[in-house]
């Protein structure tokens, strides 16, 4: 009888208990943001902090906030930022996707081994130790520290080099390996960019080619085969702007030692269309690497020069009234240089005369 009053009493303080608590959840309860809410649904739920919030509920909060522009998460790329900026009623633009890259060719093959390290398999640890253990202190120490805090297993060591390796279709750009990499080979960079400078080593001639074969060595061809004004030197390196590269990869073709990365592969040649060109000349103006030929108001042709520019398609008059007299393709062939053609220097611009003061003269 006494274990029958028990269950019973204390099923009645369950029961109190259960309504006290409903009470209490209705009366503190904090309003919800609908608008919140449907931006935390349409996020990705990776919660990896590339956005630079405690997860993916910090970044809902941040651009419900109106803290965080629509495009803050970093992994959901173009179509998430879309659905993010409908929630939120404004315009999410397009935008790049940005994929992590080794800025450094400096595995074992090229890049010399000043000891036998045996240490914690850590860069970190690895680097407080006379700065790494191969003679070029910039160099990717290749004992996967990146690889274990990508939470997406886009990074994976190359064993007989002893270098990183990012796969760029598993990649989401959240960016831990670039904050976690203590040598600081690795850097966000736009996954349609087919050339990259692959060192940063801030050395010059020798000091570089002593510890590695493939470094930069600070000739400063690259900016001067340029033709776009796109690169600079920055702090001893070579600094490209992606917003005037064009790829033409003539900064890759000219550097001696391969520091200038580029995927030759992937090089574009301009194609006219025979059928509407009218021999205006306008490109063979336009092209800066003597990759046209053709006499006026006769049907022009690209020769194996072309570097894919593209700045011949922009300038082309036939390509404005919405026919393709130029077409921009993947190359079938290396590019030739020799095939080029002499190129004009750009007519220098004509001085402006300074205004002279106006004097009143007096009959």
């Amino acid at each position: 009888m006494n274990i029958v009053w028990a269950v019973l009493v204390l099923g009645v303080m369950g029961v109190l208990f259960g309504i006290l608590l409903t009470w209490t959840a209705k009366v503190f309860a904090v309003p919800s943001n609908p608008v919140r809410d449907q931006v935390r649904e349409a996020l990705p739920g990776a919660n990896c902090g590339g956005c630079g919030f405690p997860g993916c509920d910090g970044c809902a909060d941040a651009i419900a906030a109106g803290k965080a522009p629509v495009t803050a998460c970093p992994v959901g790329g173009t179509d998430v930022a879309k659905k993010v900026a409908a929630i939120m009623g404004v315009e999410a633009g397009e935008t790049e996707k940005m994929v992590a890259r080794v800025v450094c060719q400096g595995g074992t093959d090229n890049c010399k081994v000043r000891f036998n390290y045996n240490g914690i398999r850590d860069c970190v640890a690895a680097s407080t130790l006379s700065d790494g253990y191969k003679t070029c202190k910039y160099a990717c120490m290749g004992l996967g520290t990146c690889e274990k805090v990508c939470p997406f297993g886009a990074i994976h060591m190359d064993e007989s080099r002893h270098i990183a390796v990012v796969d760029e279709e598993k990649c989401q750009s959240c960016g831990k390996c670039v904050a976690a990499c203590p040598k600081h080979v690795l850097e966000l960079r736009p996954l349609s960019q087919n050339v990259d400078i692959s060192c940063h080593n801030p050395g010059i001639g020798k000091a570089v080619s002593a510890n590695c074969q493939i470094g930069c060595i600070g000739c400063q061809r690259c900016v001067k085969a340029c033709k776009f004004g796109a690169i600079e030197i920055v702090n001893g390196l070579p600094k490209i702007d992606y917003k005037k590269c064009r790829q033409c990869m003539m900064c890759a073709e000219v550097c001696p030692t391969e520091a200038m990365h580029a995927f030759f592969d992937e090089r574009q040649v301009a194609v006219i269309n025979r059928n509407i060109c009218i021999g205006c000349g306008m490109c063979k103006r336009t092209c800066q690497f003597g990759a046209i030929q053709g006499e006026p108001k006769q049907k022009h042709f690209v020769n194996d020069a072309c570097t894919g520019c593209g700045q011949c398609a922009e300038k082309c008059p036939m390509n404005k009234k919405g026919e393709a007299c130029i077409v921009i393709k993947t190359r079938n062939r290396p590019r030739d240089p020799q095939a080029a053609l002499p190129v004009a220097p750009p007519a220098p611009k004509p001085a402006v005369a300074p205004k002279a003061d106006s004097v009143q003269t007096q009959n």
